[in-house]
């Protein structure tokens, strides 16, 4: 019999036991370390207002020697920036475009380029391969390193060890503000606007001398942001202050044109920092094909070396402002830009207004400073240490000459001539290190001729580390300087929001008939009368049917009541026309209602007249007849909150001319109704006016239905007076009731 083999034995199965971990763990150990991870090391600026590649990347550019060197190929700064910032080349090179001068996204760019390096206003424009352009780094960019090598701020080891990096640039002018910056983060995202050079400087030095500098004070300085690629800013002073304030907001920005006569075409020369011309070109060319700019012959993008360029040829006799007006509202001509001023102070992310943050970096760059001065302080003190040494041997040259010649062995010549005139080693060090030619009374004369100035220096140093004032006054005069060389007058026009001509819809432009419907469902249709032809029957879900339908224009408003006591406000033209086989569009979608919310009541809208009522039943019995004058608003407002009585559900909302009042049936849910005229219902100005009781009911009743429908016998249900009890259903009144509802 063979032997049985050991490795054919069946193996027991030892499972582990379940490990109970509860979410919060796992969230604290798991996800809390990635999101502060990319929170602090990715994708927030800090108060030099660079990323940490950002700064990574210019630091090695700046040992690379390029701040004052030749250019070199991209794909070696991309190499040497890998020593620091261990990612992709691709990303890295993309961070270097956007700091290109070729690529304009920034007011001042940060690095000096030779090559394509694309453009930000367009998304098709791509830089070419990082083995083709060149770069070096732009003088600005002295002033970011100002006192970098004078221990001006702090270092830290390389992921690897290998090398150190800083923390922050020393910038020497608020760099946090002048460049634009954005970044999504985990929870939280940043979005700074570029502001003007010359400005930021100016409140920065009236912030210095006042740190209770007004908001107003600042706006009048600092008048708004500036973008890189300029366009018009709408400016509301109320808005901006908020901005301010808070580093919350949204500004508005146009795009600038020129009109030419003689081509009888309009040429935008620059559009909002938030678009690209991509975009644009794509929502004319969608208006064009709808026939919504039939005053456009063509458009092409001229975009050359001279500039940016989208040029419009215009149909004769067409008012070039008023068509721009039109471009404005319909396309990104006119686009918002969201600020979110999120910033890294001390590794915590902080949302601040404008004052805060110039305040938090005047807090910073005194830091710098004063170790900047510290250093060199440290450094005058060790040269006038040296030259005190030298000038005690001035009283005798020879002296010094023999000890040096009579030490037999070199390592006591340091202690022979310590001994000899008094000195500690440093001083002796040095002067034993004198080349023999300056060994003269000249020489020796002429070094401690320094002292005096030194002492001096030194005395100065020393009185503005002492001095708060002194050190602001040291900053305020480096901004004046910086401001001086590379200040640039306003890129951003500004035009007061007073100022600004609105497009109104020519009403005859694009309007036609159309007849409208909406379903009980919510479903909307705008059909033209040639797609109803021989095609009436409506496509809608089971169980849906139509409960509204009008005969319209393409500029006719409609009015929505909603199950939530809201009114929603539209135009016609905002719909697509359709046919009756489509489904149509979903009103609570369109219309961006709230989940489970739902239109009841749809109506053409004009100016009310006097005698235009809307009657309101709730499931509670009560009833009230409002204005519909009372849901006019002096602007056009999409949405009317408020719109009718929340005490008790809504039934049915019914529209009614004074003059022609009808008669209605609410129906019980215990099979009682009642019949009577809408004139009955009082009328009540406002619009929360729970009203009075229709129907009394019994306990645990309540309404279930309104209907114009009205049974040919209405014996027993017909009410002249209200309150009225409702009379019992006959059976067959009961299966129509049932039918309908």
């Amino acid at each position: 019999m063979a032997k049985k083999s050991k490795y054919n034995e069946p193996k027991e199965i030892v499972y582990a036991p379940a490990r109970e971990q509860f979410i919060t763990d796992t969230i604290e150990k798991n996800y809390m370390p990635y999101v502060m991870s990319v929170i602090v090391s990715r994708a927030i600026p800090e108060i030099d207002g660079l990323k940490p590649s950002h700064r990574k990347l210019l630091y090695t550019m700046y040992k690379m020697g390029l701040l004052t060197g030749n250019r070199t190929k991209s794909t070696n700064v991309v190499g040497q920036t890998m020593k620091l910032h261990p990612h992709g080349d691709q990303s890295i090179y993309e961070t270097l475009v956007r700091l290109t001068r070729g690529n304009e996204s920034l007011l001042h760019p940060l690095v000096d380029s030779k090559g394509s390096f694309g453009k930000q206003y367009s998304s098709d424009m791509c830089a070419a391969a990082s083995r083709y352009t060149e770069v070096k780094l732009d003088t600005i960019c002295g002033e970011l390193f100002r006192g970098i090598d004078k221990n001006a701020v702090d270092f830290v080891p390389n992921y690897d060890n290998s090398m150190e990096e800083p923390v922050l640039l020393p910038s020497s002018f608020p760099n946090v503000l002048v460049m634009p910056n954005s970044g999504i983060a985990v929870g939280m995202a940043s979005s700074i606007c570029s502001f003007n050079l010359e400005e930021i400087c100016d409140g920065t030095i009236a912030l210095l001398r006042n740190p209770k500098t007004s908001t107003e004070k600042l706006l009048d300085i600092i008048k708004a942001p500036d973008f890189p690629g300029g366009g018009s800013i709408i400016y509301n002073r109320d808005r901006m202050r908020e901005i301010y304030e808070t580093g919350q907001g949204s500004i508005k920005i146009r795009a600038r044109y020129n009109y030419d006569k003689a081509a009888n075409c309009i040429d935008i020369i620059q559009i909002p920092y938030s678009t690209s011309i991509e975009l644009i070109i794509k929502r004319i060319t969608e208006l064009v094909k709808e026939g919504k700019l039939k005053e456009i012959v063509d458009f092409r993008d001229e975009i050359d070396l001279s500039g940016f360029k989208l040029t419009i040829d215009i149909r004769k006799g067409t008012d070039p402002d008023k068509l721009m007006a039109k471009l404005y509202k319909l396309t990104p001509l006119e686009d918002s830009f969201k600020c979110n001023f999120n910033i890294l102070i001390n590794s915590t992310p902080r949302q601040m207004g404008v004052a805060e943050i110039l305040t938090e970096w005047i807090g910073f760059r005194m830091g710098c400073v004063r170790r900047e001065l510290r250093f060199d302080l440290d450094k005058k003190n060790e040269k006038l240490h040296l030259l005190l040494g030298l000038a005690k041997i001035l009283l005798d040259i020879d002296k010094a000459i023999k000890i040096i010649r009579n030490t037999e062995h070199d390592t006591d010549v340091i202690q022979n001539l310590m001994e000899g005139f008094g000195i500690d080693e440093t001083q002796a060090d040095f002067i034993a290190d004198i080349k023999l030619r300056h060994l003269n009374k000249e020489y020796i004369l002429n070094r401690i001729e320094e002292i005096k100035g030194l002492q001096d220096e030194i005395a100065q140093i020393e009185e503005i580390l002492g001095d708060d004032l002194k050190v602001k006054a040291l900053i305020s005069k480096q901004l004046t300087e910086i401001k001086k060389k590379y200040g640039k007058p306003r890129k951003s026009y500004l035009i007061y929001e007073g100022d600004v001509e609105e497009y109104v819809e020519d009403e005859s432009e694009d309007n036609y008939n159309v007849k409208v419907y909406l379903s009980r469902e919510g479903y909307f249709k705008k059909i033209t009368a040639l797609s109803l032809r021989g095609n009436d029957e409506h496509k809608l879900k089971e169980g849906d049917e139509i409960a509204y339908s009008y005969e319209a224009t393409n500029n006719s408003e409609l009015i929505f009541f909603s199950d939530k006591c809201k009114v929603y406000r539209a135009k016609c033209s905002e719909f697509e026309n359709t046919k009756a086989s489509a489904m149509g569009d979903f009103i609570p979608a369109k219309l961006g209602m709230e989940n489970g919310e739902k239109p009841i009541f749809m109506r053409l809208y004009t100016a009310p007249t006097a005698d235009e009522n809307v009657v309101f039943v709730f499931e509670n019995g009560k009833g009230v007849r409002v204005p519909l004058s009372s849901y006019e608003t002096k602007a056009t407002r999409r949405k009317l909150i408020g719109a009718y009585s929340d005490a008790s559900p809504i039934v049915a909302v019914l529209y009614e001319k004074e003059k022609e009042p009808y008669e209605i049936m609410i129906t019980g849910s215990d099979d009682r109704a009642i019949v009577i005229k809408t004139s009955l219902i009082p009328l009540k100005a406002t619009r929360s006016s729970s009203g009075v009781t229709l129907m009394s009911l019994k306990k645990g009743s309540k309404v279930v239905s309104v209907s114009t429908d009205i049974p040919e016998d209405t014996k027993g249900y017909k009410k002249t007076k209200i309150p009225a009890t409702g009379t019992l259903l006959a059976e067959k009144d009961i299966r129509k009731q049932q039918l309908t509802f």
